[in-house]
């Protein structure tokens, strides 16, 4: 089918936000970067390589629409104020958690212990920020990429450190639905690189899962939170160890 002009200029700018080329692009497709090239300066792709393309970019067809129809890119990272404001207000981080979740009124209202008046402000509080566009009934158009992160070393990475890490690993990984993997070695310098772009792959393929999920109902979908890191790094335990001089 042939695409709008303002459809594949959205495409484009989600490409470019995320740092991604059409070689990138092709790559995850598996197609070469002509057939790529190909695709966009005609216009021409099928609705099923259209959504293809979305789970490669972590975006959702209407989400995309909303795009092209604004004319300009989701946020693809929050500002520093933006994150201070959640850090410092743990109610309105957990109304953009679920807001970016696509959870209704009466989803929170039922789940959580808020009133009209409450949510209603928290929302207001989003759209001054930024991250939502505040819409009647207290919907949400969201202005933020499905898959964006927060600042390296921002308020959001600092708060996780310092507060929210310890709660992640208080409790044993002892569910079906757990993993933790505890795995360390010495690697050479290209074999860090790869296991660098294969997490970097994971983190896609996360954001493509979210994509898919977003239209089930909130009973259907479970909040899950993944850690991916890597650096070189020897525990603190071994340094008194280490030889000097």
């Amino acid at each position: 089918m042939s695409l709008s002009v303002d459809l594949v200029d959205a495409l484009k700018r989600a490409l470019r936000a995320r740092g991604m080329t059409y070689r990138d692009l092709a790559q995850q497709l598996d197609l070469s970067e002509a057939a790529v090239k190909r695709m966009f300066s005609l216009r021409a792709m099928t609705l099923v390589r259209l959504e293809a393309i979305c789970e490669v970019l972590g975006l959702g067809l209407q989400e995309l629409s909303g795009d092209a129809g604004r004319g300009r890119p989701s946020l693809v990272q929050l500002d520093a104020a933006q994150e201070q404001a959640l850090v410092d207000s743990p109610p309105l981080m957990l109304a953009m958690f679920l807001t970016l979740n696509r959870w209704r009124q009466e989803d929170v209202l039922s789940r959580f212990a808020f009133t009209v008046p409450e949510w209603t402000g928290l929302m207001v509080k989003l759209d001054r920020l930024g991250i939502i566009e505040l819409l009647p009934e207290n919907r949400a158009r969201i202005l933020t990429a499905r898959n964006f992160r927060w600042r390296q070393d921002g308020p959001m990475e600092r708060y996780f450190r310092t507060v929210l890490l310890g709660d992640f690993f208080a409790e044993p990984f002892a569910g079906e639905q757990d993993t933790l993997l505890l795995l360390s070695g010495s690697l050479g310098a290209d074999s860090l690189v790869q296991l660098k772009s294969r997490l970097e792959e994971l983190a896609r393929e996360f954001d493509g899962l979210l994509a898919r999920d977003a239209g089930l109902a909130v009973e259907a979908r479970t909040g899950v939170s993944l850690v991916l890191a890597q650096k070189p790094w020897m525990l603190r335990v071994f340094e008194p160890y280490l030889r000097h001089g």
